[in-house]
């Protein structure tokens, strides 16, 4: 059975680099976020239709985990679920349901608290929005019945402070296997 970290929160949280620390402090795989290299493939412009082929990514990318013991999301399906409501105002019923089946062992919830940087990808600047899509992202963890710790912070306090969270939660090896 494999034992899924899943870094998640708000855009420009610092996910990716926390999700890769921690992977690489703990050598075990890091899961790259299907959504983004889609966003990126696709100049940063979305609509409603992209929202199932990014659930199917995401389905296929956290299959690559399999196996692996314990391995670091940078995101997973909660995060295609709350952009879906956030920006098209639903979710398909599909991937509601899938996010329940596949929730991982424990969800990293960044805090917006670290500086907005654009990248023509992110479109979501100010305080006030960053702050709703945290919210929301606390509110959908909660809905789910996800293990969630709260990471904030910046740099190397805010690795620390999540490393020190998983260490917490990883089960022994033997509960692993």
């Amino acid at each position: 059975m494999t034992w899924r970290v899943v870094v998640t929160g708000s855009e420009c949280t610092g996910k990716t680099t926390l999700a890769q620390a921690i992977a690489l402090r703990l050598c075990v795989p890091c899961l790259a976020e299907p959504s983004r290299a889609y966003a990126e493939a696709r100049g940063g412009v979305l609509s409603a239709a992209d929202v199932e082929p990014i659930a199917r990514a995401t389905i296929t990318a956290l299959g690559q985990g399999k196996g692996a013991g314990v391995v670091v999301c940078d995101t997973d399906l909660v995060s295609t679920m709350v952009y879906a409501r956030a920006y098209y105002g639903s979710c398909p019923a599909w991937i509601e349901a899938e996010c329940g089946e596949r929730l991982g062992n424990l969800y990293l919830l960044c805090s917006p608290d670290i500086p907005w940087v654009a990248d023509g990808v992110r479109d979501r600047p100010l305080a006030s929005e960053r702050a709703a899509m945290h919210e929301a992202f606390a509110l959908a963890l909660r809905d789910l019945g996800a293990r969630t710790v709260l990471v904030e912070g910046a740099g190397a306090a805010r690795t620390e402070s999540a490393l020190a969270a998983v260490n917490a939660a990883l089960p022994s090896t033997a509960e692993r296997a």
